[in-house]
């Protein structure tokens, strides 16, 4: 993983349509070398961030979009509810997040959000801040997740994508330099 670097940040701010919140490393870059998953550190402005893979890739999210637009999401949340053994690799995947996330904060952070009572913003929250686990939030963060490390969910939507990144004729982060 590399920190941000200027060049980065102006990259993500255009695939997001907006500046990135908080600081971020580039975790996972497409064939073309732009960031496609950024991992955001889990306190942003004084508060909890608890989403620590953030997708950027504007055609990973647009086809995810359509997924997620054609009711994939309660349709992976069914099987979620219907396979143990699914269930129990998404838990320890949250589990994962979770361990991350705490090693990822540092003393000064630990102090501030408890002092304001802010550390139950991140206390047990799993993968994109999720509370209940046996629940899915939305298929960017799953597959920004699957593409960062392990995500079972994460791994299905992105195995539901005919392809996986632009055409060489039409990178879309080409515009972005």
């Amino acid at each position: 993983m590399e920190r941000e670097n200027l060049a980065d940040a102006r990259v993500v701010a255009q695939q997001l349509g907006r500046k990135p919140r908080g600081a971020f490393t580039v975790c996972v870059r497409c064939t073309y070398g732009y960031p496609q998953v950024i991992r955001v550190h889990p306190v942003v402005a004084g508060k909890p961030f608890p989403t620590l893979y953030w997708l950027t890739c504007p055609f990973l999210s647009r086809e995810i979009g359509r997924l997620e637009a054609d009711g994939h999401v309660k349709t992976l949340e069914a099987l979620l509810q219907m396979d143990p053994a699914l269930r129990s690799a998404m838990h320890e995947a949250h589990r994962r997040t979770c361990g991350l996330r705490d090693q990822l904060l540092s003393s000064q952070d630990r102090a501030k959000l408890s002092s304001d009572g802010k550390m139950l913003g991140l206390a047990g929250r799993g993968i994109g801040g999720i509370s209940d686990w046996d629940r899915l939030k939305c298929l960017h963060l799953h597959a920004a997740h699957a593409l960062a490390d392990e995500n079972p969910i994460g791994q299905r939507v992105l195995a539901m994508l005919p392809v996986r990144e632009c055409p060489a004729r039409k990178v879309i982060c080409s515009a972005y330099e």
